[in-house]
């Protein structure tokens, strides 16, 4: 594993000089780079020390002058790490992300030839979708902090303060060169014309309205919301760049799987072409949750990833939350059950004995039971 002896470097610098926010831009750079190179537990454990805020550092006077809620005294935005965990991504979005990329990259010159244009990207789509973590993504590409405002927390606060707060957060980003997330945008940017809502509210849309008019096209903003429905169309407007996150196509979930389950072992691929057919309609969030749980039973019982588990929690109608994989011993119905549906994902006879651990002749007598009942 190689690491930039620079950055190694500029981290003892930043420590050395109780630079808080410098230790953690240069060891987010870091994890990145050690994600990259094929160690991701490196990488996420180089975060999760990253994730405990600095503390000798506050201890010895040292703390970051972040927008401050008057009431509460809570930050008003926290900084983000840049994550290590690669995004996946279908064709449109993925095309969509690099036309922004380009143009953040060449903000200057497109503004020098008067062609610029705000640096605003919209990110709408049911949860679990990856919102958070494309604009995390984002900041790392772009090699900027990234700061996080969640404005349902903004909102939460005192009502009569809540304008006050997120011109905080509009005068506060200007001051670094970083990327700004405004993640739950519907909690505040909700149709003016509403009715139902207070007056007070109404005011909050158009101080947002203000925030993002108020700043330089160099200030690169990402929205996020779950209820793309919810907001008003002037806030539509000052997002000129709009991805579609809905959950991922069949060519996707077949690399989610690959990587989360099997870790990108080329070995697996007719389990992760039959797991990605199975699990449509499942977001990024489910199948990396399905995937982790598998691979901990494994771990902790010294065995492969149990598939036939996994394909019955991957299959099971969903209440409230899709129930993990528990490793148990599958009843007769339930081997039925995925056998069905595995014939229906176009499954050889052999894989779904394989699969489920049984012979040919009962994998037969499974799908003629279905047959004839």
């Amino acid at each position: 594993m190689k690491v930039d002896p620079t950055a190694i470097s500029d981290l003892i610098e930043a420590a050395l000089a109780a630079d808080y926010t410098g230790v953690r831009r240069i060891g987010n750079r870091l994890a990145r780079e050690i994600a990259e190179q094929g160690e991701p537990d490196i990488a996420r454990a180089l975060q999760a020390l990253l994730r405990k805020r600095g503390v000798p550092l506050q201890t010895s006077g040292y703390a970051e002058s972040l927008p401050r809620d008057i009431g509460s005294r809570l930050p008003l935005v926290e900084e983000g790490t840049w994550p290590s965990t690669p995004m996946f991504l279908g064709e449109s979005v993925s095309k969509g992300l690099d036309q922004f990329l380009e143009d953040a990259q060449h903000i200057q010159l497109l503004t020098e030839k008067g062609v610029s244009s705000r640096l605003g990207l919209l990110l709408y789509g049911p949860p679990g979708t990856g919102k958070s973590m494309l604009a995390g993504h984002v900041a790392a590409r772009l090699e900027r902090p990234f700061y996080i405002a969640r404005l349902d927390s903004l909102i939460s606060s005192r009502l009569g303060e809540t304008s006050k707060n997120i011109r905080e957060v509009f005068n506060f980003i200007p001051t670094r060169r970083a990327v700004l997330f405004l993640d739950e945008m519907d909690a505040i940017a909700k149709l003016r014309d509403d009715r139902h809502e207070l007056g007070e509210l109404k005011r909050v849309v158009n101080t947002v309205l203000q925030g993002l008019d108020s700043l330089t096209d160099d200030i690169i903003v990402i929205g996020a919301t779950n209820h793309a429905h919810l907001l008003d169309p002037a806030i539509w407007r000052r997002f000129p760049y709009k991805l579609d996150m809905d959950v991922p196509e069949e060519s996707v979930r077949d690399a989610m799987w690959l990587h989360y389950l099997f870790q990108d072992d080329s070995a697996a691929a007719t389990d992760t072409m039959l797991l990605a057919k199975l699990s449509e309609g499942l977001s990024g969030a489910d199948i990396q949750s399905l995937s982790l749980a598998a691979r901990r039973r494994s771990i902790l019982r010294g065995e492969s990833p149990g598939l036939a588990n996994l394909m019955l929690a991957v299959t099971a109608p969903s209440r409230g939350g899709r129930q993990l994989p528990d490793g148990r011993d599958l009843t007769s119905d339930e081997r039925r059950h995925i056998a069905r549906k595995l014939s229906g994902a176009g499954a050889q006879v052999n894989d779904i004995a394989r699969i489920l651990g049984v012979s040919r002749q009962m994998v037969h007598r499974y799908l003629k039971e279905f047959d004839d009942g």
